[in-house]
């Protein structure tokens, strides 16, 4: 993911052609979308869409040594999804073909009780924001050969880089993706979507101690990220955040201030508050933002937004999995509440714009509003400064095994990589720390915001509703003034 510009610097005007990955491979034009959103409104529902995915995606993995496994995975297939008032009707089928699409469509169809079948409209482009990632398939020309070598040059790096290093792990993974969707309203678009990423692992020993930690980095792109510096920096840092551990203390436990790193911290950002902001969450009343819109939630220095226009990003999506454009949408601005992230039927039910974030697992899913890149913007603090006016706090770095209460914002997160604050310096490297609270009131709490915002490139993935999409997440550096840290009593 990049580093700023959130906002997007992508060029307009890249154009969906009308079924041109489904026309030309697989036979699924537009005459044939029709008469299958048809049968999704013969029985009379409100509204009627067509969702095609075909995914490739090819997978290696490195350990004892050398790599050990390697695959490959097609997916393909079609959702079709009916919406009768309140009511959804959701069907798929594995087979592009027109009979096995209109019987989904059918079946998705018996939400609906009216009798009178509806019409839908033609089917006209739509738009699509270009330049956040290729258009056209990346990584089918890449030899085996090729990336088997990204997995084996970094898994060897750390097995090599330290002679405590016990073992080394890796996994190489890329993918080529084209999505298109067609609804009852007439509009078509089509989006193509590559991801990569690279995730490495170290274990070491010294003495009776084991420790381990990992680094990642993710993409939509093909192979020009793997520079050989790229392979050298995931390995190297896999390494050091490991043997950092070896010297790391257990802090003493208890209320004080904890100062959240840049970029590797936003996944607190985005669990314990991005989640409240999705929209069926408050449209269900189940968030504990769902009474707070146009109130001060966080001081006026704090802006949080989602967007789906970072090039490259691993959460960038052109266009959302409901044909909805990408686009940029301020949840906090200048601490209030101003705006949820909605899908189709939230922002409906709202009486408001859609915001891009209608986002599906894959056909097999009706989409759900869900984030893409979620930050806070930079605020107007020295990060030189925010870790002096501490006396004794936590610096956090990279967390793992997030526990959140979505309706109530109670949080829980293990601190992997941190730092004693102490006098206003940072001292010792911690470990065995978890930081727990309540997300709203971190929120509240937070105090200073630096002017160093970073988008970090992880291989983030978030759950929901038994849903995995991939997303991405930043922060500045921030000082909260108050987090219950749990270390030694």
């Amino acid at each position: 993911m990049e580093r700023s510009g959130d906002r997007g610097t992508g060029k307009a005007g890249k154009t969906a052609r009308e079924g041109t990955c489904f026309q030309e491979r697989f036979g699924v034009g537009g005459d044939t979308l029709s008469r299958v959103i048809g049968a999704g409104l013969a029985a009379g529902g409100d509204f009627a869409e067509v969702y095609l995915q075909h995914r490739t995606s090819d997978d290696v993995g490195f350990e004892d040594g050398d790599v050990n496994q390697a695959g490959r995975g097609v997916d393909l297939g079609a959702g079709i999804r009916v919406l009768a008032g309140d009511q959804t009707g959701y069907a798929f089928t594995e087979s592009l073909d027109e009979e096995s699409m209109i019987r989904a469509a059918r079946t998705a169809a018996a939400v609906a009780r009216s009798s009178d079948p509806r019409k839908p409209s033609p089917l006209v482009e739509v738009p699509v924001q270009g330049g956040l990632y290729p258009d056209r398939e990346v990584w089918g020309g890449v030899t085996p050969a090729k990336k088997v070598e990204i997995a084996r040059t970094v898994g060897n790096r750390v097995a090599a880089a330290d002679p405590a290093v016990i073992k080394a792990s890796v996994r190489f993974s890329c993918q080529d993706e084209a999505i298109l969707v067609a609804n009852s309203e007439g509009a078509l678009v089509e989006d193509r979507r590559p991801m990569t990423y690279i995730y490495a692992t170290c274990t070491a020993r010294k003495g009776d101690a084991i420790e381990s930690n990992s680094f990642s980095r993710a993409w939509r792109s093909g192979i020009e990220r793997y520079t050989p510096e790229l392979l050298r920096t995931v390995a190297s840092e896999a390494v050091r955040r490991t043997m950092v551990l070896f010297d790391a203390r257990v802090p003493g436990a208890g209320e004080m201030p904890v100062v959240l790193g840049p970029a590797t911290s936003g996944i607190l950002l985005h669990e314990a508050m991005g989640h409240g902001f999705e929209a069926d969450f408050n449209r269900k009343g189940t968030s504990i933002f769902a009474s707070m819109m146009g109130e001060k939630v966080a001081e006026p220095f704090v802006t949080i937004v989602d967007t789906g226009l970072v090039p490259g990003a691993r959460g960038a999506v052109a266009v959302d999995d409901e044909g909805t454009p990408g686009q940029s949408t301020a949840l906090v601005e200048d601490g209030v509440l101003v705006s949820y992230l909605h899908d189709r039927i939230s922002a409906a039910h709202y009486g408001v714009e859609r915001t891009g974030n209608g986002r599906r697992e894959s056909f097999r899913f009706p989409p759900l509003p869900r984030m893409r890149v979620t930050t806070m913007e930079s605020g107007p603090h020295d990060p030189e400064e925010i870790v002096r006016s501490v006396s004794r706090g936590i610096y956090a770095v990279d967390f793992a095994n997030g526990q959140v209460s979505i309706g109530a914002g109670d949080y829980s997160f293990y601190v992997k990589t941190g730092f004693l604050i102490e006098d206003g310096k940072l001292t010792a490297p911690v470990k065995d720390v978890n930081l727990i609270g309540n997300g709203p009131q971190s929120l509240a709490r937070t105090v200073m915001v630096g002017d160093d915002k970073a988008v970090d490139e992880g291989t983030w993935t978030c759950g929901k509703d038994g849903q995995s999409v991939p997303v991405g997440l930043g922060l500045p550096t921030i000082k909260v003034s108050s987090i219950s840290v749990g270390g030694r009593e």
